[in-house]
């Protein structure tokens, strides 16, 4: 195997300990940087040109990459976020990063001194003490959605801050995407009941509010096609005709109008909407 293809495989950059014990020499990683096939950074940290920006940020700061900055890299719901997130080690010097966010404390998960980026619990750790509460729940909801985590795991982390313990309790695998996450903690600061993945008409919807209000959430990339749109109007077409009233709210208003989708919501309820005839 090259070694341009190990660290590919590798996140894209190792520290040369670990290229070394992988097999590869010293003369082998000198011919590289010197042909310019890999980039040295730092002193013993060797890197593809095509790795990720925010990894050689990190690395090149003297941390490894953590929070929102890995958590967009796993394909977590992330919210707009253009620093480069890194956790340096504990009693580490004066650490400078351009765009950078430094994080001091140390998750619950070991981490290998090495290690260029840190193991999830660690990102879910530092997310919970860095965003707000409801941007950390919808990105913890986003990680046990997409089955990198088990909420029954999470529930049994020595977590040691107090948000943490709550996120865990909180987070569910019911929620997925951080946009259905927002409109539940929406709806409860209003003091709306919210029932999430409800199957009617053969089929799950977002949000079941009393026994007849049905609220559909359209995510930032949803509605990509023609056809999609056509099988979203036709179900709501389906659900009126049971009966049902359909609210439906995208990304953008949950996220930059909550009042509107409050205030909607509150009248749908205060006419009857949500109660069967």
């Amino acid at each position: 195997m090259l070694l341009t293809e190990w660290l590919h495989r590798h996140d894209g950059i190792a520290h040369t300990s670990e290229i070394y014990a992988a097999g590869f020499s010293k003369r082998a990683v000198g011919v590289a940087v010197s042909r310019r096939t890999l980039v040295r950074v730092r002193r013993s940290w060797i890197a593809t040109p095509d790795c990720d920006p925010a990894l050689l940020a990190a690395i090149g700061a003297g941390g490894r990459l953590t929070c929102v900055s890995q958590a967009r890299r796993l394909g977590l719901w992330v919210p707009d976020d253009d620093a480069v997130h890194l956790v340096v080690p504990p009693g580490a010097g004066k650490t400078k990063a351009a765009n950078g966010k430094i994080h001091w404390s140390a998750g619950p998960a070991p981490v290998h001194e090495r290690a260029p980026v840190d193991p999830l619990i660690n990102v879910l750790h530092h997310v919970a003490r860095c965003l707000d509460s409801r941007s950390a729940l919808a990105l913890w909801d986003s990680a046990v959605n997409k089955k990198l985590i088990a909420a029954a795991v999470l529930e049994r982390v020595r977590w040691r801050g107090r948000r943490e313990r709550r996120l865990a309790r909180t987070a569910s695998a019911l929620s997925d995407s951080g946009l259905e996450t927002e409109f539940v903690l929406l709806m409860r600061a209003i003091g709306i009941g919210v029932w999430q993945q409800v199957w009617i008409d053969g089929r799950p919807v977002d949000a079941l509010i009393g026994e007849k209000l049905i609220v559909q959430l359209d995510g930032f990339e949803h509605h990509s096609s023609a056809a999609a749109r056509r099988r979203d109007i036709e179900a709501d077409a389906r659900l009126r005709l049971r009966g049902f009233t359909v609210l439906r709210f995208d990304y953008y208003q949950v996220f930059f109008q909550p009042e509107l989708v409050q205030d909607l919501v509150l009248a749908a309820v205060a006419q009857g909407l949500h109660l069967a005839a």
